[in-house]
């Protein structure tokens, strides 16, 4: 069963700490272009349900979560509202418009957060895979090293290219790591890192902006399974992800 509000601020990390305020900050902005059609990626339907619902979902039955703020395009903020009363979604704060980057919104997100928020926890919309068990882990790897995020180690042998083209060098595999997300981050070293990097807006993901700083980010191994919805064939993956799930339990 889910704990939210006051009732979550009760429950305790090992060590007897208090677990820390968190708020989520789902990103649901993006245009879909890489999609085709007019309907956004995030009320595209993955086995039966829009796949921003299976993310706020995921979100909403996780005991770290405290508050959820939704950023989207400013045409689809009620349709978002509306998803989330449909679908029981009682941790959402607010529903805010998007920028023209990734990075602009997320900080349209963030100054939407409660002012007693300790930890945020960035997720992309569309990676409608994510599980309470990822948000849990990437979560408690933050609260110990202020910043973490979910990752998973490359397995194909990784080459650079020179412009023309051409391999330059083969690097170690072991040391490459794809980021996803969750990313988790303390408010204030965020919070700083917005107040002090020059190029926030350029950035692609939430990692580069406190790489900037500089300080280090812990990678949380959640799996390959945590996909981004991006082009039409994403959806089948995605159902048959779904579907393993169910016949594994």
């Amino acid at each position: 069963m889910s704990i939210s509000g006051k009732t979550a601020d009760l429950i305790r990390l090992v060590g007897g700490k208090k677990r820390p305020k968190t708020s989520a900050i789902i990103v649901a902005a993006g245009n879909s272009s890489r999609m085709g059609g007019d309907v956004s990626k995030q009320f595209l339907e993955v086995a039966g349900m829009p796949v921003l619902s299976h993310t706020l979902v995921a979100f909403e039955n996780t005991d770290v979560i405290d508050e959820i703020v939704v950023v989207a395009r400013s045409t689809d903020l009620a349709v978002v509202t509306d998803l989330a009363k449909a679908h029981g979604i009682t941790k959402l704060r607010a529903v805010v418009a998007g920028g023209d980057t990734r990075a602009k919104s997320v900080k349209n997100g963030f100054l939407q957060v409660s002012n007693t928020a300790k930890f945020v926890a960035i997720h992309d919309g569309a990676r409608c895979l994510v599980t309470p068990d990822m948000i849990e882990r990437v979560c408690r790897a933050a609260y110990r090293y202020k910043a973490a995020t979910a990752a998973y180690p490359v397995t194909d042998t990784v080459k650079t290219a020179t412009n023309r083209g051409f391999v330059a060098k083969t690097i170690d595999r072991k040391s490459v790591f794809l980021a996803t997300t969750p990313q988790v981050f303390s408010a204030n070293l965020y919070r700083t890192a917005l107040a002090t990097v020059k190029v926030a807006d350029l950035l692609t993901d939430d990692n580069q902006l406190i790489e900037q700083l500089p300080h280090p980010i812990k990678l949380v191994d959640c799996g390959k399974e945590n996909l981004k919805i991006t082009e039409p064939r994403d959806i089948a993956l995605a159902e048959f992800i779904l579907k393993e799930r169910e016949r594994k339990k």
